[in-house]
């Protein structure tokens, strides 16, 4: 199978095209889970758009950051995405930076909400998105010949630096092509992160405290990221060391995540976030106020409606205490 389609005379990479419709989808997903939650799309919409560009940007500064030598005597062919060379934890960085400068400055909403609400869309991008790597023949680990053991040929690798003593000594010539047999890592990563969409969607409706979404993703990603980040024959190293930087990462993020979480679960037991379902919260405002058939949107950014679902004494608690 090749790398690219040909369409009118104009050559598509097929990693362009798995990485737009895992976009595509994951900005869906997030679109839908705003409207369940009631938040406004139109905002999501606008955080999605530039969110998008701020990853792809830091997708390819990172990784062009640590793999420096392959770039400095070719700058033009930083900006050749097509490919490959993106590394997802800087995206993730340029996505938080961007989203995070925007719910502050612009959009005046909680960050650790959309956090919350984005995360979906991203993890599902990901299971998606790794696949790209498989048709560029890339992000692959050292020799096993375990049940998911994926043969590449060698004309198809990027550069012979990435072939390893043990893979050599178990080439394969098949019909005049020669083989390398690989540990499939973009595979197990795809698997790994779609286990952890399931978790993020059965925990969902279970939410004790703003972020906990986001941070569940840091520290279970952050654990298969570190696995298979050992297994990865084409890793990232620190300038001038032989330690492989995302798998520094996804351990410090880990490890930061379970100690957020931890600490979060056990704040929630004296300050519960009882955040009701957006339809019933509706109805009880729009009860007595609207004409028949209007609905009255509800803003669970909202910081009255915070206090009221974090305390259970809201205005009309107030008139309560005050007819006593």
């Amino acid at each position: 199978m090749g790398r690219n389609i040909s369409i009118g005379g104009f050559t598509i990479a097929y990693y362009g095209i798995i990485i737009a419709i895992g976009m595509l989808i994951g900005v869906n997903l997030i679109l839908r889970e705003a409207k369940r939650t009631g938040q406004k799309e139109d905002d999501y919409l606008d955080l999605c758009i530039w969110g998008l560009i701020a990853a792809v940007v830091g997708c390819r500064i990172y990784y062009v950051a640590f793999r420096w030598d392959d770039y400095r005597d070719n700058l033009l062919e930083i900006f050749d995405l097509r490919a490959g060379g993106l590394a997802i934890y800087g995206g993730i960085i340029g996505a938080v930076l961007m989203i995070g400068i925007l719910t502050k400055l612009v959009k005046k909403i909680s960050f650790w909400q959309v956090a919350d609400t984005v995360v979906l869309g991203l993890v599902i991008g990901q299971v998606l998105g790794r696949w790209g790597n498989f048709f560029n023949r890339e992000v692959f680990g050292e020799y096993t010949n375990n049940l998911l053991a994926m043969q590449l040929p060698v004309s198809a690798i990027r550069t012979s630096s990435e072939i390893s003593s043990t893979m050599a000594q178990h080439m394969v010539t098949i019909g005049g092509e020669t083989f390398i047999q690989v540990a499939p890592t973009f595979l197990y990563e795809s698997l790994w992160n779609l286990a952890l969409f399931v978790i993020l969607m059965l925990l969902r409706k279970h939410i004790r405290f703003r972020g906990q979404q986001f941070w569940t993703y840091m520290l279970g990603y952050g654990i298969g990221r570190f696995w298979i980040e050992g297994v990865r024959t084409d890793q990232l190293y620190l300038w001038n060391t032989w330690i492989p930087v995302s798998q520094l990462l996804a351990g410090i993020l880990a490890l930061l995540g379970f100690l957020v979480l931890l600490i979060g679960l056990i704040r929630s037991r004296k300050h519960p976030l009882r955040e009701r379902e957006p339809e019933k919260k509706k109805a009880l405002q729009t009860a007595g106020t609207n004409r028949p058939g209007e609905v009255q949107l509800l803003d669970l950014n909202d910081e009255s409606d915070d206090v009221e679902r974090e305390t259970g004494f809201g205005q009309e608690g107030q008139k309560s205490e005050e007819e006593k």
